[in-house]
């Protein structure tokens, strides 16, 4: 079951936020009376925590730990599993995991906790959208209580990135369903913080710790608080209701040349483009009209108006990765291009300005998802160009995302990490992520060699090869990369501003033990 790219969640509690007065001062940063130090994030909504099922939940990290992790270089770095190796001749890797780190609720994480996990995910029956980073896995063997191997029946060069998943207690979810488990609801991780409590739509409150074994976090609450909206964001930023929060580049603006707050404008690997859903039969017969869409979008005037210049230009989904290829077809703003692809596939320009075939207008949808002002104003930036063009396109804010059944949708996704992610599995014919129902034989191919090799040289290749074959026939029309712009109290220190931020910005509570406020 294909599940929502934006992840959500929900818990229960009530919180009390009150503003202190003034916009240079925090909300309860320091309690004058407990001394204890709070950060307040401003949060999108959260419908559950589901690390195994859903992707990109900023608060996953906080709670919960993978046998490996990233650094701020994004480069493998052990976690729960203190050390590995591999035997190339079985294609096996072997985990030897840290011993004595307990669950929140006091229980030993143990390898059967891993096996569960990894088990989890490749379940088809769970339905998660990280599977197919796992479908190499032949063999799980938990050879004592710290040590896990797991045979790969073919090479995964990305394997060990994967392992960064959060792993989940066997103990609270064995027979659980892994889409509905009340679990989700108040999850129980190994990480530096644990849930205390949820108000549903309002905040979900964690606080530290103590026992991490990593080291106890600096900071003894954080609090995610929800604010969906970003002009409401905004005024809680300037207000001192919120310490940290991730917002549009044109209201980071407004902090300024304020020495209250300093403004990180993080790098991404997170592009936005148009997904053209293949399912929908609009695209069986108008398939060769995509070439001319992407002509149409002027991609600088989107990326000047809507983020200020903050980002760049988008051709494909390498471009902030060491295998990026820039020698593809960039589909640069050539309007002229497209009318005369339009024209040669048999459209003929309609009395009120669109183009028609065999008796219809050429046109179409694109869905995006409530709650994205900054993805809104880049569908209807791009939907105005393709008008002016002779395509007829309107944007739609549906109440619910039809994956099989809308026209087209704008699609965010990228990862800072290994290439192979956010590649095999969302152009991968029948992958977990492919939400487009995209299949290109020589994409498929290509993604399979490049994961298959740990030549840099021939993972080099590869990618070429598939970004050249994905350019020719496009799964996206590719628009820009969106950096992160993030705004802090200048009491909170500790931010790194070299990491590279991944969709959605996530990333940025990294190294949050090493916070101070």
């Amino acid at each position: 079951m294909k599940k929502f790219i934006s992840v959500v969640l929900s818990i229960t509690m009530i919180i009390s936020l009150s503003a202190c007065e003034g916009s240079n001062s925090v909300t309860n940063s320091i309690d004058s009376v407990s001394n204890v130090k709070t950060l307040i994030y401003g949060s999108g909504d959260y419908t559950r925590i589901n690390p195994a099922m859903d992707e990109h939940g900023e608060i996953n990290i906080l709670l919960f730990n993978g046998l490996t992790a990233h650094n701020g270089d994004n480069q493998i770095v052990p976690s729960l599993a203190k050390e590995w190796s591999f035997d190339e001749k079985s294609c096996t890797y072997t985990f030897n995991l840290e011993e004595s780190v307990r669950w929140h609720d006091g229980e030993l994480f143990t390898a059967d906790d891993v096996k569960f996990t990894i088990e989890s995910i490749k379940n088809p029956d769970n339905g998660s959208e990280n599977a197919s980073n796992y479908e190499d896995v032949k063999e799980i063997t938990v050879i004592d209580k710290y040590t896990i191997s797991f045979k790969l029946a073919a090479p995964n060069v990305a394997f060990l990135d994967y392992m960064a998943i959060s792993i989940l207690p066997k103990h609270l979810l064995e027979g659980e369903d892994m889409q509905e488990s009340e679990f989700f609801l108040n999850p129980v991780g190994t990480g530096p913080y644990k849930l205390e409590s949820w108000d549903e739509g309002q905040s979900i409150k964690l606080v530290k710790n103590e026992n991490y074994f990593k080291g106890e976090a600096n900071i003894d609450t954080i609090i995610f608080k929800i604010v969906t909206d970003n002009n409401a964001k905004t005024l809680q930023m300037q207000s001192g209701e919120l310490d940290l929060a991730l917002l549009a580049p044109k209201d980071s603006k407004q902090f300024e040349n304020n020495e209250n707050y300093a403004i990180y404008n993080m790098t991404t690997s997170d592009y936005r483009g148009i997904l053209f859903n293949f399912q929908n039969e609009y695209w069986t017969v108008n398939k060769d009209i995509i070439p001319a869409i992407c002509y149409s979008l002027n991609r600088q005037a989107i990326l000047d108006a809507v983020l200020l210049g903050q980002g760049i230009v988008a051709y494909g989904p390498l471009q902030r990765n060491i295998y990026n290829n820039a020698d593809v077809e960039q589909y640069h703003y050539n309007p002229e291009k497209a009318k005369q692809i339009l024209e040669d596939t048999g459209c003929i320009m309609g009395e009120n300005g669109f183009y028609m075939r065999n008796g219809e207008e050429i046109g179409f949808v694109i869905s995006v998802a409530a709650g994205d002002q900054v993805r809104l104003d880049i569908a209807q930036a791009a939907a105005q160009q393709l008008c002016e063009t002779g395509i007829n396109c309107s944007v739609d804010i549906p109440v619910q995302i039809d994956w099989s059944g809308q026209m087209a949708y704008l699609i965010g996704w990228g990862s800072p990490f290994d290439a192979d992610d956010h590649t095999y599995k969302v152009f991968g014919t029948n992958k977990g992520a492919n939400y487009s129902g995209y299949s290109n034989a020589d994409v498929d191919k290509y993604l399979l060699e490049a994961r298959q090799t740990d030549d840099t040289k021939k993972r080099a290749k590869a990618y070429n090869k598939f970004q050249k074959a994905l350019a020719n026939d496009p799964a996206f029309a590719f628009i820009c990369y969106v950096d992160a712009c993030y705004v802090a109290s200048t009491s909170l220190k500790g931010i790194s501003t070299d990491t590279v931020m991944g969709h959605h910005g996530v990333g940025i509570f990294w190294n949050v033990t090493e916070w101070t406020i």
